[in-house]
């Protein structure tokens, strides 16, 4: 049996993902023990998972992935060939993204990490609108950006908000590190970052920088300030959460659709197998009930920061911050506040 961390890097999905898929009954771990709640993964399991972080690319919803992973050869093949058919328009773009990670840049020499220029400017967009633009505490101007062997962490918080996004890194030199950067310098890296296939983030004793390979062979560097500082434990905030009283997994998209179409705070109510929100009514497989209100100009922008094509919401309480997460090969993470109901 493995740990989650180990089988996370066997199978090159971050623990954080692992923990979303089991929470949605996708790929439940063979053993938790029942003192420590630590979650055990066993060798016959990475197939799975490494069939399920390859569809998690391909963007297949969960509820065809759970069909591929369990159902007979047959209703895998039919699931796969009407989940190719809608992308077949977006294949040339499939295919870029393919090659661009399959492209490597020569070895690293310094203590670094290096990930997709595009995931990394995702990341960015996804993580800033929770940092702080103003007030006296320089740390919360800034995005910590962390990392391990495992995964690449992006930061950010304002007390009032929090916003986690976690990605694989291609690969890692030195020991784990930090850096915090200031959210505007992260935001104008944005351009700069987009237009190359493999960026590594250096930190080093003159400083942190950006790192990429020009298509003439010569490095192109940007590089970035950084703040001394003690960024606010978020692991804490997290675990101080409550037990969540109700999950909801549901469609992105359709999720969004119905908050644009709400008019001031929507009341969003589980059912049996949906979620209403507002006037609408969204396909979701939901644990426990709930019922709490929410302005949409809040929730959405949450929603709409995440990544593949569905969300879990975990629902603490009407009057406590509700989690907010997705993943793809890594996960994001958000907390959003409901609005009391009258």
């Amino acid at each position: 049996m493995d740990t989650i961390s180990a089988f996370a890097r066997r199978v090159g999905l971050t623990p954080s993902a692992l923990r979303f898929y089991d929470d949605c009954g996708v790929l439940p771990p063979a053993r938790v023990d029942p003192d420590t709640g630590y979650r055990y993964y066993s060798a016959d399991q990475e197939h799975a998972a490494a069939l399920l972080r390859t569809l998690r690319q391909a963007e297949v919803p969960l509820a065809d992935i759970t069909a591929v992973l369990t159902g007979a050869p047959s209703v895998a093949r039919d699931v796969l060939t009407a989940h190719a058919r809608r992308l077949r328009a977006r294949a040339d773009s499939a295919h870029a993204a393919v090659e661009a990670a399959l492209r490597m840049v020569e070895l690293p020499t310094h203590g670094e990490v290096s990930v997709g220029g595009a995931e990394l400017a995702s990341a960015i967009r996804q993580v800033q609108s929770a940092a702080a633009r103003s007030g006296d505490i320089a740390e919360l101007r800034c995005v910590l950006v962390e990392w391990t062997a495992e995964v690449l962490r992006l930061v950010a918080t304002d007390r009032y908000r929090l916003a986690v996004r976690e990605l694989v890194p291609t690969s890692v030199v030195g020991p784990a590190n930090h850096v915090l950067v200031p959210v505007d310098a992260l935001v104008d890296a944005l351009p700069w970052a987009v237009r190359h296939d493999v960026v590594r983030c250096v930190l080093a004793s003159d400083g942190a920088r950006l790192v990429a390979q020009r298509s003439d062979g010569d490095p192109a560097e940007l590089p970035l300030p950084s703040v001394d500082g003690e960024f606010p434990d978020y692991r804490l905030l997290l675990d101080a959460l409550p037990a969540r009283e109700c999950r909801v997994v549901t469609d992105r998209v359709a999720l969004l659709d119905a908050l644009a179409a709400a008019d001031g705070t929507v009341v969003l109510e589980t059912a049996a197998e949906a979620v209403h929100v507002g006037e609408r009514t969204v396909p979701a497989v939901c644990s426990g009930t709930a019922r709490l209100g929410f302005d949409p100009a809040v929730l959405a922008p949450a929603v709409d920061a995440g990544v593949g094509p569905d969300v879990l919401l975990e629902i603490v309480a009407p009057d406590r911050p509700t989690i907010v997460r997705s993943a793809d090969q890594g996960s994001f993470t958000t907390l959003v506040m409901p609005v009391l109901l009258d």
